[in-house]
């Protein structure tokens, strides 16, 4: 009887082993695929909701782990008190299990943050070094470059001027003396003319903020081209979409349109003699957040150098010009916010816009 007894325990055991087994392995799979789901469900959120969703359980693990925390002091103090032997078993075996939890939720976050910050702070610091000497090597050459061209467009009327006067020393009485004291005057014209573009490109102009309708300030600025135009046999197409209200110093942006209205004339002036078109256009993007500025003409147009060079202080393609002009206008537009690009037009031409960001009323309040 005991011998038949014996098999059927054993038969009982491994079943109930199966079963926990089971067991076991189902609450596995559904552990698992509770994991899944709530991973499908993080990804699904939005960023923020992501990093609560986190802090939330960072938060959950850190009150369970002190709640055990209380609890094992607790019954430890009181085995020590009352079963000191046991007490000491239980601390140094429990113990080290709940020191490495608190050491993992608690001391490593901030000691992995406070070295990570460390890193972090010594990589920008070097990375900043290496820009600020890169920044100013890169100074330092346009200085050198700016200086160059200053000495050099100043340098050549003077010396021009200087040798026409001591032309007219040595001659005093000499019938070409009057054109020689014309032409050196006009290169003294031109000298001073240079130095003054140069001061208004150098010093740092104050703007007169306010609200301002580009489209106003351009119609200010075309009237003053009105008899150079038909003297020029020029073509002058407005094209106007909305009042394009903007934060600005009106007067500075009427200096930004007849820089560039002026230049278009120049351009067509030196290549067709018999006159051509110029578009000058307001407008504003579809999203109702930039007001752009355009101009654009049909003379002779600009290559791959001139687009290089065209912002560059002192660099002209005029006999008389100081190359100054563009340089200003572009100083003027970022400090308005805004930026200016150059292009050459299908066709031949040249065409320059401005974009600028648009005044908001309700931008303005808030502020």
């Amino acid at each position: 009887m005991t011998g038949c007894a014996q098999p059927r325990r054993e038969r009982h055991r491994r079943e109930r082993d199966g079963e926990r087994r089971e067991r076991r392995k189902r609450e596995r799979e559904r552990q698992r695929e509770r994991e899944r789901d709530e991973a499908l469900h993080e990804e699904l959120l939005a960023p923020d909701e992501r990093v609560l969703l986190q802090a939330r359980r960072d938060a959950e693990r850190k009150a369970e782990q002190t709640g055990e925390l209380i609890r094992f002091g607790i019954v430890t103090t009181l085995l020590l008190i009352f079963l000191t032997p046991i007490g000491l078993i239980v601390l140094l075996v429990g113990g080290t299990k709940h020191f490495k939890h608190f050491y993992r939720l608690w001391v490593e976050p901030r000691m992995r943050e406070r070295y990570l910050r460390e890193e972090v702070d010594k990589r920008v610091h070097a990375h900043l070094s290496g820009e600020r000497q890169e920044l100013e090597s890169v100074h330092a050459h346009s200085m050198e470059e700016l200086s160059a061209r200053v000495a050099h467009e100043i340098r050549n009327p003077i010396t021009a001027a200087k040798s026409l006067v001591q032309q007219m020393e040595e001659v005093p009485g000499a019938p070409e003396n009057v054109e020689y004291a014309r032409v050196a005057l006009e290169e003294l014209s031109r000298v001073e003319r240079s130095v003054s573009h140069l001061l208004r490109f150098a010093r740092d102009e104050e703007l007169r903020m306010g609200v301002v309708r580009l489209a106003d300030v351009v119609d200010s600025a075309l009237e003053t081209f009105r008899d150079r135009l038909v003297r020029s046999r020029i073509e002058l197409e407005r094209e106007i979409d909305g009042h394009g209200e903007i934060r600005g110093d009106a007067e500075k942006l009427r200096r930004v349109v007849i820089n560039l209205v002026s230049n278009a004339i120049d351009a067509i002036d030196n290549s067709r003699p018999d006159g051509g078109r110029i578009a000058v256009g307001v407008g504003e993007n579809l999203a109702g957040t930039e007001v752009w500025l355009r101009v654009a003409d049909d003379g002779p147009g600009l290559d791959a150098e001139a687009l290089r060079k065209i912002w560059s202080p002192f660099y002209t393609s005029k006999a008389n010009g100081t190359g100054l002009g563009l340089a200003i206008v572009r100083k003027l537009v970022e400090a308005h916010g805004g930026v200016i690009e150059a292009a050459a037009r299908q066709g031949g031409g040249a065409e320059f816009v401005a974009v600028f960001p648009r005044f908001r009323a309700e931008e303005e309040a808030h502020a």
